[in-house]
């Protein structure tokens, strides 16, 4: 006890002589700032973690919170999806930052440009572009008008969890549908593959999407897909007749939902280590892809093509190149980049023959399993062939027309 008076003795006094210089909160100061803003809101669905504070000038500073990689210094932000609530009539200026991310141990700030896109919709249904300013310190500056109390703000036009399972209620009946659920997230959502058309078609085609949350494009093309290739026409059942495809439309559901980047709950990125067995603890939406597709090998139905879609701000075919013989597989890969180039809008090209992107999706497919597999990155700036900035209508397209390439490349097969 005589060892704790002085000490006590000495804070008590400190408390009365000093009590404002210890608690900021007891100084008598106000901010002096008037600003129209209301409130941000994020708790919602796919809604991205951030902080915001509004600065002397009335510029709202809103900060991107960052993904990290388990195991690694990498880390990503590039989402943003909130709620502004502020006055009818008013004018804001909002400054986005922590556009820092680090990859492969190196500092990467290709998202914070003068071409980044950015939407608004008040509804949260229909969207539309609004261009972003790229200022000092890696930060992206955007001005929007209130016509109302609440606006939407989003990197691109959103494609939720809730949006896949309305797609999923709308053909789950279909003749020509077989949904399956293959395995859990990390958060235990369920994971599922969609089947459009016939176990026995002579090809056989598997596409992923999302496994990056913040990449909606993907899904938006397998929507527009899945819907073209069940319309009751002569076409879809004569592209049907040559092949079926097999989907697992969102394999990063939990960082969907939750807002996320790149990376799933447990840190681990779903388009890397493919050069090895997934661990089923910390990436169970790749062991579960990987069980079903060992499945599928062992009846005789492995896919002969696969597709990996993303988005970037580049938007290229990316080619595998794993040290093995390749000489059939980047003949079948030119084939399709032409069918691409003639019958989509798509027109970026494709990678380099040096460019090699170890323990991806589309090298572990080709290596371990023997499948045809790519990854299709989608501008999410700019589409080329267009003309224009994307929206998810402009997806969908791209999924309808791949319909006329997938037939084209297995006629070419036969």
């Amino acid at each position: 006890m005589k060892r704790l008076m002085l000490p006590t003795m000495l804070l008590l006094l400190t408390l009365v002589l000093f009590p404002k210089h210890l608690f900021a909160e007891d100084r008598d100061e106000k901010l002096n700032i008037e600003t129209p803003l209301i409130y941000i809101n994020t708790h919602f669905e796919n809604g991205s973690p951030l902080y915001w504070q509004v600065e002397s000038d009335g510029t709202i500073l809103v900060s991107l919170v960052y993904d990290h990689e388990r195991g690694a210094l990498n880390r990503a932000c590039i989402h943003w999806f909130f709620q502004v609530y502020a006055k009818a009539g008013s004018d804001l200026t909002l400054v986005l930052q922590n556009f820092n991310n680090i990859w492969n141990g190196r500092m990467d700030l290709s998202d914070a440009t003068e071409k980044t896109t950015c939407y608004i919709s008040e509804d949260g249904q229909n969207w539309t572009y609004l261009p972003t300013k790229k200022i000092s310190n890696q930060k992206l500056e955007v001005k929007i008008h209130m016509n109302s109390d609440s606006l939407f703000v989003a990197r691109l036009e959103p494609y939720r969890v809730c949006d896949l399972e309305k797609l999923k209620a709308e053909i789950t009946d279909h003749p020509l549908v077989k949904i399956t659920r293959i395995g859990t997230t990390v958060e235990k959502r369920p994971l599922e593959i969609i089947r459009i058309g016939h176990a026995n078609a002579p090809f056989r085609i598997f596409l992923r999407g999302r496994a990056h949350a913040w990449e909606p494009g993907g899904n938006w093309v397998i929507q527009g897909l899945i819907r073209s290739l069940l319309a009751d026409d002569g076409k879809s059942r004569s592209y049907l007749d040559k092949y079926c495809v097999y989907i697992l439309p969102m394999a990063n559901k939990d960082r969907v939902f939750n807002g996320g980047t790149r990376f799933n709950m447990q840190g681990m990125d779903l388009n890397r280590k493919w050069d090895k067995p997934a661990d089923p603890a910390l990436s169970p939406e790749n062991a579960a892809l990987e069980r079903w597709l060992n499945e599928m090998i062992k009846l005789g139905l492995k896919p002969d093509l696969a597709i990996d879609f993303h988005n970037d701000s580049d938007g290229k075919l990316h080619i595998s190149r794993p040290n093995i013989n390749l000489e059939t597989y980047l003949k079948n890969m030119r084939r399709f980049e032409d069918l691409l180039s003639q019958y989509t809008w798509f027109r970026e090209g494709s990678t380099g023959s040096d460019f090699r992107n170890p323990g991806s999706f589309g090298e572990g497919l080709l290596e371990r399993f023997g499948i045809d597999a790519c990854i299709l990155e989608l501008n999410a700036n700019w589409i080329q062939g267009l003309s224009k900035v994307p929206y998810g209508k402009d997806w969908e397209l791209l999924g309808e027309q791949l319909r006329a390439v997938f037939y084209e490349y297995f006629s070419d097969n036969q």
